[in-house]
Order: C-alpha cells, then sequence, then structure tokens
C-alpha cells in the first residue's frame, strides 16, 4: 500500500473536499448526538449534566479526532474506507451505550472509544510511514501511544465502582484532550509543533461546518417529534415556532459570515496546524454543546410552557444561548482577529435572561432565547454591510 491509495494528494482539484463515506460515517454521530440530548433530559441534575458533558466531549473528540484522520487520507482507497466502516462499528458500540455508559453498559462504552482511538491512529501512523511522511508518522505515534494509555483509564474504568468511574474516566479526557496543548511530548520521543500538523484547511472548515447541521438538524428533528405528539394548542405552536426560529438563527450566527470567512482564512494562514487545534478542535466544542442544551431546553418548554420556571429549563435555555454565541465568539475570535460587538451583547443579554428567569414561563424563556438569537444575528449581519466586516 502507497502513497497512492492511501493518503490524499494534496493540491490537487477537489481533493480537499469531503468524501459521501464520511457523510456517511456522520450518521453514527446524528445518532450520538440524539442520545446526548435524551440522556440529559432524563437526568437535569448537576451529576447528570456533569456525566452528560464528559460523554459529550469524547463524542466530540472521537469525531474530530477521525476528522484529522481523514484530512491526510484519500477516502477513494478501499482499505481508508473499509477503516472507516470498522470505526462505525466501534462508534455505533458507543453511541449505543451513552445512555447506560454510567451503569451495566461501561464496558461497551469504553471498547468502543478504545477501540475507535487506538486502531483508527494506528491505520494512520501506518499510512504516514508507508507514505514516506516522517514528521507527521512519528506526531501520530505520539498520539497513539497517548491514546493508549487513555484506553487503560477508559476500561479500568469501566470495571470499576460507578463514582471511581468518573475520576478514571476524567483522567481518559485529560489524557485525550489535553495532550495537544504540549505537543503530545513523550520521553524519548519528544513532542511536535503546530507548524508540523500539515492541514486542509478546506476540507477541516467542512467538516466541522457539517457537524454543527447535524447537531441543529437533529435539534429541529427533537423538535419536530415532540410536537408531533402534543395536542396542537397555541402554547404549544409558539414554542414549537420559537424552537424553529431559534435553530433558524443560529444557523445564521454560525454559517452566514463566520463559517465562509474562517475557511478562507485557514486556508491562507501562516500557521494552519495551530488554527485548526484552537478554532475548530477545540472552539467547537461549547459550540456544538450549547445546540444539545437547546434541544433539551425546547423538550422542556414544549411538555409545559405554561408551568413555573424550574431551574433546568432556566439552565438549559439560558446556557444554551450563553455556550452557542460564546462558542462562536471566541470562534470569530480566532479566526477574523476581534470579539464581534453583537455577540459580546448577546452574551450579556443571556446573563440577563437568567437573572430574570424566575419571573417567566418556559414558553416566555423559550421565545426569549429565539429572540436573543435573531437579535444577535441581524446585528451582526446589519453591521457588517457598513463597518468594514467588524459586527
Amino acid at each position: 500500500m502507497t502513497r497512492t491509495n492511501l493518503l490524499r494528494h494534496r493540491g490537487d482539484i477537489g481533493d480537499d473536499k469531503v468524501g459521501f463515506i464520511e457523510l456517511f460515517f456522520d450518521l453514527v454521530f446524528v445518532f450520538a448526538i440524539a442520545q446526548l440530548s435524551h440522556l440529559l433530559l432524563h437526568d437535569l441534575t448537576p451529576i447528570g449534566a456533569l456525566k452528560t458533558l464528559m460523554l459529550f466531549l469524547i463524542v466530540w473528540w472521537v469525531w474530530i479526532c477521525t476528522t484529522w484522520a481523514t484530512n491526510f487520507l484519500s477516502t477513494d482507497s478501499l482499505p481508508v474506507r473499509f477503516m472507516l466502516f470498522a470505526a462505525m462499528l466501534f462508534g455505533l458500540l458507543m453511541s449505543t451505550s451513552i445512555p447506560d455508559a454510567f451503569g451495566g453498559r461501561a464496558l461497551p462504552f469504553a471498547i468502543g472509544v478504545a477501540a475507535l482511538q487506538v486502531g483508527r491512529t494506528a491505520f494512520l501512523a501506518f499510512a504516514l510511514r508507508q507514505g514516506g511522511q516522517m514528521p507527521q508518522y512519528r506526531n501520530f505515534v505520539r498520539i497513539g501511544i497517548w491514546f493508549a494509555i487513555a484506553a487503560i483509564f477508559w476500561i479500568a474504568g469501566a470495571l470499576a465502582d460507578p463514582e471511581t468511574r468518573l475520576y478514571l474516566w476524567g483522567g481518559a479526557l485529560v489524557a485525550e484532550l489535553a495532550t495537544a496543548f504540549i505537543g503530545f511530548w513523550l520521553p524519548g520521543l519528544g513532542r511536535s509543533t503546530t507548524r508540523d500538523w500539515s492541514v486542509s484547511g478546506e476540507h477541516m472548515a467542512e467538516r466541522c461546518g457539517l457537524f454543527v447541521i447535524i447537531a441543529l438538524g437533529e435539534a429541529v428533528m427533537i423538535a419536530g417529534a415532540t410536537f408531533t405528539e402534543l395536542a396542537w394548542t397555541t402554547p404549544h405552536t409558539l414554542a414549537f415556532l420559537a424552537a424553529v426560529i431559534a435553530a433558524i438563527a443560529m444557523w445564521w450566527i454560525y454559517f452566514n459570515i463566520g463559517a465562509e470567512r474562517a475557511a478562507h482564512h485557514f486556508a491562507h494562514s501562516e500557521d494552519p496546524g495551530a488554527l485548526a487545534r484552537t478554532a475548530y478542535t477545540y472552539i467547537h466544542m461549547p459550540l456544538v454543546a450549547g445546540i444539545v442544551a437547546m434541544a433539551v431546553a425546547v423538550e422542556l418548554a414544549l411538555a409545559h410552557p405554561q408551568g413555573h420556571m424550574e431551574p433546568a429549563m432556566r439552565w438549559t435555555a439560558c446556557g444554551a444561548a450563553f455556550l452557542f454565541i460564546g462558542g462562536n465568539t471566541l470562534f470569530k475570535r480566532a479566526t477574523a482577529g476581534w470579539f464581534p460587538l453583537s455577540h459580546l451583547a448577546g452574551l450579556a443579554i443571556a446573563v440577563a435572561l437568567f437573572l430574570a428567569a424566575p419571573g417567566l414561563t418556559p414558553l416566555q424563556m423559550i421565545v426569549a432565547v429565539a429572540a436573543l438569537l435573531v437579535t444577535v444575528a441581524t446585528w451582526e449581519t446589519v453591521s457588517l454591510r457598513g463597518t468594514a466586516d467588524r459586527a
């Protein structure tokens, strides 16, 4: 197997485009996002939120690491396609285990994560070595070793009692998420720098944009499925319309200006590896988490639109707006060089909404959050028409 049939040929027309098999692979994560939303909805406690956050982080990390891999690999290659099919199977094992990952399905969840992370990285390291890309090969050997260390924590946590599992899986997350900031340093193997991470900006930007679409699509589907089962009263209808408008506004905030501008900046960056790590690998975490939280808030609002403002509704609705707007704020700061005033104002309003929440009904809250997102989207769009690209 040579570079010809395993690695992308950078610079060829169309070679940096997302392959259809990558979209097929993403179907696993459509399911995973739905699982995370339902998990949080059924355990709206601080410990439930912590568990959902941990599972969300590893789901995102598995997906983004696969995106890094396919950034180098040719998805037209038969071995690469079989690798992704295998990754889908382990991804499904992970996703189907999410509802009881801290209970009876801890071991299947851990096996799915560990096998996917270690196996995919080993395949990529082999492909890079065969292709003669030794700096990249050494980097992914380091990454593979860190993932193997994390795998020990995943499996040990699955075999431990639930309380110990939280700590062991927390260690696994640190081993996976934080080591990029030290260049995956290992004794005897040294470390890499972001300038060693030769990535395709076009491919990375498109992949992350598609994941945002996945999350938004799942939020709309959950709202639609819930609304279908309810009596179509005026409060329920208004809550559903607010949910759809909120999803549209989220799409507008991310895609109307920021995504395309970021992709252009990425393509011309002097250090694309650093931008891929910061803007796409890490900053997208709160952004996508905000969409997941919004799906939960919508379900709560649809269930009892005129009920009392419960703490869960307050935290998920305001938290969703804060996370999504905050993630976009950091994303646009990283890719455009400034903090958008429209977004900073949106963050302040989200905090004000949280403080005013006890006096609102769930319907009023979801309408207010939708109005906030529409305001941010409109402000940025109008501002960019007359202020030299500085909303």
